[in-house]
């Protein structure tokens, strides 16, 4: 029988790792596809003319992006649009809106940001728009840092006027328009004071009850909404809050700033709002005009994972499934746990923290977890902004942290740890990083019931990964040691490879990848294909994965030339190694008989027990990493014992082991041609003999293959085969 051939060694010693290329793939960790900024403002409009709403998303950490909508005005579908913001800078706009401010037919933008108001008028087109600013056009105002802007007709004269939110002392000004269409003009003197709602009042006109006049609902640095209703006229405005039509929504937010559009085509207006942690929130006008009612849909925006700050990935088994789970840390010190409830190919999740809930540190909070104290049940080790470093122990129904079980560390602060075994012997080390940039080893000594980590001075010297440094290792360049990843406050990645006792720096292999704010690494094989995937962190408290395309499940190639022969009450069916090709390493194979699972070997033969005079369908599939192959399959009909002929002595060898010969002795029954092969373990034919007539035979081998050449030491397969029989022996060659 032929032995297997690896095709992960083909496979693995023509890959190029250092040059491994990488797809990001939003949807793994936010299926709708839209972002989650920090303090996200939702804004809506019909930028591209089509008939249906699109919308501005802004946040603190970037200029607003344009999200068009790819459905219809009754059936939205949302994804990243052109970047035709991409001249209005972060400082100018946390948020836009948009109107026609100068009566030309198309939508222009007016920004909020932290330098307060500006005008970028479209010298574009209503489908294809292009901005450009008009400098100075609300320099008569005095809205201050971090104003939030609306545009409505509100007095019924044919041109926009002005709705502003004030950040620090949450006021809420309207400023009708003194100009005309097609010449705006705003001042301090023609301003009105609605309201104060506190501070950061995030404003937006609406006619939700259709009685044709402009209310105004506003979020604010709070939870909840306040909904000012017009019970005046547009020609002359009463605005009184009214607690009623809004209440119970947004309670479980924070800095929630809304905007209402009809996204369903019923003719009412739906609510979309952002939030401080940054994920969009809609509801569903199910009501009528002037009786709004909510329901909450979490498919067109939903499925973002977002900590609401600093998130700080951690991959591991968690619950013993079989899959990948996800730890982050937070900005505001909890641990978030989501479970993996998809496949260890397709990862699916679902938040399911409250087993972390008693893990509440400082802010920044990052956090590893593993196997620590031999019970089976993953420990964590958190860390923060403190610099301290904490150990919590897994209890089965949640953590109990115990003190002096973490190393005496003086981090000075924004401690990263990390549980990785550097040494070999089965106990996690830790590796961590901090503030200053600096990086930290920690050798595990310990035993159960608890660990014990030693520093170890200058492991790390010389490397400085930069501010807020967030460490992860493994094995980038698949040369068999641990490699070093580290991101840091300004969203730099920092790749050292280890090269025997040393650390070299690499610039290449993560160069084409984007991070942000506090970056935070991960590396895992998520998509399960046998290399190692990236999962980012970052300030804004979402996560970003970078697929690393180096193996995947493109091509799994099949094995090859399925053949049988029965010997005696068994059948043996053997097969060659798949094509070369394929797309991830090869692990093993699998037999089937008659579609239920038999075995599975890294062999290229199985013997198999088959009932007398049966048939039956045998197939043999590869099991690579990324998944399994197509099977490859045989029809078997296996021949009643009767008819099964036997030698004449059956199949002996000795001395064996052997040195200088062995001698192999069997019986050819009459009537019947024999050959006898000898095999090495890569399954190639090392010396045969062929016809061999009726009649006993023991034959001299001295270990020398066909061309006289002498064998290596080694285990050979001797196999006997004539008509309705195959016998098979091992030899050992000791020289």
């Amino acid at each position: 029988m032929k032995k297997v051939i690896s095709a992960a060694l083909a496979i693995l010693a023509a890959a190029s790792l250092g040059a491994q290329p990488w797809q990001q793939d939003n949807s793994v960790f936010n299926p709708s596809g839209i972002p989650s900024f920090t303090f996200s403002q939702p804004r809506f409009a019909d930028l591209d003319a089509d008939g249906d709403q699109d919308f501005l998303l802004g946040g603190s950490n970037s200029a607003p992006i344009y999200i068009k909508n790819v459905g219809n005005a009754g059936s939205p579908q949302f994804t990243i649009g052109d970047n035709i913001t991409a001249g209005i800078t972060s400082l100018n706009a946390e948020m836009a809106v948009c109107a026609d401010i100068d009566a030309d037919g198309d939508l222009d933008i007016v920004t909020g940001g932290y330098t307060g108001l500006h005008l970028y008028l479209n010298t574009g087109s209503p489908s294809l728009p292009a901005f450009t600013e008009q400098p100075g056009f609300f320099s008569l105002l005095n809205v201050g840092s971090l104003p939030v802007p609306d545009l409505a007709d509100i007095d019924g004269d044919g041109d926009p006027d002005l709705l502003v939110g004030l950040s620090e002392d949450g006021g809420v000004r309207v400023y009708t328009n003194t100009g005309n269409p097609g010449a705006a003009q705003f001042s301090n003197a023609e301003m009105q004071t609605i309201g104060d709602i506190g501070l950061y009042a995030y404003p937006v006109f609406c006619d939700l009850d259709g009685d044709g006049d402009q209310d105004i609902l506003c979020g604010r640095d709070s939870h909840g909404f306040v909904y000012y209703q017009n019970n005046g006229s547009a020609a002359d405005p009463l605005w009184e809050a009214n607690s009623s039509l809004f209440a119970g929504l947004g309670n479980a937010t924070y800095w929630n700033s809304p905007d209402l559009a009809d996204l369903t085509g019923d003719g009412l207006a739906d609510l979309v709002f952002g939030s401080a942690d940054g994920p969009l929130y809609y509801y569903v006008n199910t009501g009528t005009q002037g009786a709004p009612a909510w329901q909450a849909n979490t498919t067109l925006f939903g499925g973002v994972m977002d900590v609401g700050g600093a998130s700080s990935p951690w991959l591991q088994d968690f619950d013993g499934d079989g899959d990948l789970d996800l730890i982050s840390g937070s900005q505001l010190g909890y641990i978030k746990y989501y479970e993996n409830t998809g496949t260890a190919y397709a990862p699916a999740w679902s938040e399911d923290s409250g087993y972390f809930a008693s893990i509440d540190h400082s802010i920044y909070a990052a956090a590893a977890t593993g196997l620590l104290d031999g019970d089976g049940l993953p420990d964590a080790i958190v860390g923060d902004l403190s610099g301290n470093l904490f150990f919590h122990q897994n209890t089965g129904t949640g953590f109990t942290e115990l003190t002096g079980v973490t190393p005496p560390a003086a981090l000075g602060g924004w401690s990263v740890p990390r549980l990785h075994d550097m040494n070999g012997d089965s106990h996690l080390d830790l590796i961590v990083g901090n503030e200053a940039g600096n990086l930290y080893y920690y050798v595990n000594n310990g035993t159960a019931p608890l660990p014990s980590w030693t520093e170890v001075p200058n492991y790390f010297a010389g490397l400085d990964a930069g501010y807020n440094c967030s460490p992860c290792l493994g094995d980038i360049d698949g040369d068999g040691d641990i490699d070093l990843l580290a991101g840091n406050l300004q969203g730099n990645l920092h790749c050292w490879l280890r090269e025997g006792h040393g650390w070299t720096l690499n610039s290449s292999i993560f160069s084409g990848i984007s991070t942000d704010q506090n970056a935070a690494p991960a590396l895992a094989d998520l998509d399960h294909d046998g290399d190692l995937d990236l999962i980012l962190g970052d300030y804004d408290g979402t996560f970003s994965y970078w697929r690393n395309l180096l193996y995947s499940g493109a091509v799994l190639n099949p094995p090859q030339n399925l053949a049988w022969e029965q010997l005696g009450s068994q059948v043996s069916v053997s097969w060659d190694a798949p094509e070369a090709g394929s797309t991830s390493p090869f692990e093993h194979y699998k037999t089937y008989v008659d579609g239920a699972y038999q075995h599975g070997s890294t062999q290229q033969y199985v013997i198999l027990d088959l009932a007398p005079g049966s048939t039956h369908t045998v197939a043999v599939t590869a099991q690579y990493t990324a998944g399994e192959s197509l099977p490859a399959t045989i029809v078997i009909n296996v021949v009643t014992a009767g008819d099964v002929t036997q030698p004449e002595a059956g199949l002996e060898i000795g001395p064996n082991p052997f040195k200088t010969f062995t001698t192999i002795s069997f019986g050819a029954k009459e009537g019947q041609v024999a050959t006898l092969h000898i095999y090495n373990l890569k399954g190639q034919l090392v010396r045969a003999w062929t016809d061999l007539r009726p009649g006993n035979h023991a034959l001299i081998w001295d270990g020398r293959d066909s061309q006289g050449g002498r064998l290596a030491s080694g285990i050979y397969l001797c196999r006997l085969s004539q008509p309705g029989n195959i016998q098979s022996k091992r030899l050992i060659l000791v020289n």
